[in-house]
């Protein structure tokens, strides 16, 4: 989640007296671009009074509706599906084992049952699948994690001999936390944090590992940019700064190439969420010791989010990466030109993540683009998903399209979101508001599509996850 709320709040928020607390975690040695940055207690007050408004409105009866699903998905798809009716649940993640049939889902959940009565709320919810996404298992705490207030923003990746690999949010201090599990999400390894000494905070990671699972990458920041790296598997970790400006970092995708290049695509805005918002890739050739950062694009100011309690900078413009089998790469994002203007979507193509072809524009509507994420399959077949408000301010979709020659050309569009009702923020054009600034696709070993994502009523809810699988 977007960590910056600023004043966006006002002075109507009365705050609960909610206290960030650490988790019980090892810290790891710490490495290179070690700086120390002081939190800002009206942002850290910010968030946990929307923290605090996300709790009261998963108890209130604007919940999801349980009357039936409508629904006309597009051919070759399954028509979406909510993962839970009585839940509040934002910022999802999915997984796919590429050598089994095993899928796995995260969720961030609002005012449910807890694990403990000192355990967190918001929790981190997991769930697994035998057959590719069909049916699915029992939901589990990822972690009871005591003593720590609220846990966000999950990540999932396995690796070919099926462990899965996680990271997520454990307040925000220590942030950034890693766990494993061996037994198909049965049980967890402890969490241990990423961050190491001398930072106040981490937030917004995004996790990449080799097919093994022996590197383990995990990009965050802390105001700043930073990867933390493991070559043990996740046993233990040194982090690296990787930006030398005075920008406001936001990592979004991750990727190993083949050749074991590490690459992620990031975003930086200016300190008060005005002005441009650079979009870059972050890249390192040598395991993480140090890294280097293309800018690829410059979008301008975003549009402003007006729903209430949403953070200025919500919808700027962010930016996915993908790598095919043969190290070939796509990023994705989304750009305006002119300030407060609607953004759109591009992709740009490297072989190598520093020389990048010319944008191409495939988003296609008059709308707000926005939160793009790609996966690859085979050689040059890269399948992209999106949210926009091509249907009106009040009817956000989630759409798809793919590509099977490298971006010359594309597949229309696909509007993946095809439910009219089954919540209180459905309607015949779509879903009020998308709910978080997460949302994640997966190819399984068939090369059938998983997604997830949130829909809600605004930025504080309620909503709930949703998810499909398809061509």
């Amino acid at each position: 989640m977007r960590r910056r709320l600023l004043a966006a709040l006002g002075a109507s928020i009365v705050l609960a007296g909610a206290v960030v607390s650490a988790a019980a975690s090892t810290a790891p040695a710490t490495g290179r671009g070690e700086v120390r940055i002081e939190a800002d207690p009206a942002r850290e007050q910010a968030e946990e009074a929307v923290e605090d408004l996300r709790k009261a409105a998963a108890h209130t009866s604007a919940r999801n509706a349980a009357q039936p699903v409508t629904s006309a998905p597009a051919a070759g798809w399954a028509a979406e599906k909510l993962w839970n009716a009585t839940a509040d649940d934002w910022e999802p993640a999915i997984a796919a084992d590429s050598s089994s049939d095993w899928v796995y889902q995260a969720t961030t959940r609002y005012g449910g049952a807890k694990a403990c009565q000192q355990c967190p709320d918001p929790a981190i919810i997991v769930r697994a699948s035998s057959d590719g996404g069909l049916t699915w298992g029992a939901d589990r705490f990822i972690c009871a994690c005591r003593n720590t207030k609220a846990q966000n923003d999950p990540q999932l990746a396995v690796a070919t001999n099926g462990t899965i690999y996680a990271a997520w949010l454990n307040d925000y201090n220590p942030g950034v936390v890693f766990s494993r599990s061996a037994d198909r999400g049965v049980t967890w390894s402890p969490p241990i944090s990423v961050k190491g000494k001398g930072l106040s905070f981490s937030d917004k990671p995004i996790l990449a590992i080799s097919p093994t699972g022996q590197d383990v990458y995990i990009a965050w920041n802390a105001s700043d940019s930073y990867v933390s790296t493991s070559h043990d598997a996740g046993a233990t970790f040194v982090r690296v700064k990787t930006n030398a400006d005075a920008l406001y970092w936001f990592a979004e995708g991750g990727v190993v190439a083949p050749n074991g290049t590490v690459l992620f695509s990031e975003s930086a805005e200016n300190q008060n969420a005005t002005g441009p918002v650079q979009l870059a890739v972050v890249r390192s050739a040598n395991g993480g010791a140090s890294w280097t950062t293309t800018v690829i694009d410059t979008s301008q100011q975003q549009p402003a989010c007006t729903v209430p309690s949403c953070s200025a900078d919500f919808f700027a413009s962010q930016a996915g990466i993908g790598v095919d089998p043969a190290g070939k790469l796509m990023v994705v994002y989304t750009l305006n030109t002119v300030a407060g203007a609607p953004k759109d979507l591009y992709v740009r193509t490297s072989a190598d993540g520093l020389s990048w072809s010319p944008p191409a524009e495939i988003g296609q509507n008059t709308g707000d683009a926005g939160f793009p994420v790609i996966e690859a399959a085979g050689a040059n077949d890269f399948r992209i998903a999106w949210q926009d408000d091509r249907n009106g301010p009040t009817s956000w979709n989630t759409w798809y399209r793919r590509t099977t020659d490298g971006g010359a050309s594309w597949s229309a569009a696909v509007r993946l979101s095809d439910a009219t009702s089954g919540a209180a923020y459905k309607n015949p054009g779509g879903y009020q508001f998308p709910y978080g600034d997460y949302f994640d696709l997966d190819v399984t070993r068939s090369g059938s599509n998983v997604l997830i994502w949130s829909e809600g009523s605004n930025y504080v809810g309620p909503g709930g996850s949703w998810f499909t699988r398809g061509a």
